[in-house]
């Protein structure tokens, strides 16, 4: 059956607490494959490489059934601010 938005919404919430979150089924609505942009001030101090570890954590239970996951955006608060003011 898949995976729906709203999980994948919870879970990184609950996990991660982002000041901003968009999740996009890309699946046509079979919910496998995601498109993500997430804002945390638990990426702060972490490279590219461990935020996305952390995002890929957070879903670890969704992610047996998700067969795509791009996180486009994966940026702390202060980041987030200086790419919305640019």
């Amino acid at each position: 059956m898949g995976v729906t938005k709203k999980e994948v919404e919870t879970s990184l919430t609950s996990k991660l607490n982002p000041t901003h979150l968009e999740v996009i089924d890309t699946s046509g609505g079979c919910g496998s494959s995601f498109a993500i942009e997430i804002v945390s001030e638990q990426f702060d101090g972490k490279r590219l490489l461990e935020r996305h570890r952390l995002v890929n954590a957070a879903l670890e239970n969704e992610m047996k059934e998700i067969h795509a996951l791009s996180i486009k955006k994966a940026l702390t608060p202060e980041q987030w601010k200086q790419q919305q003011s640019a």
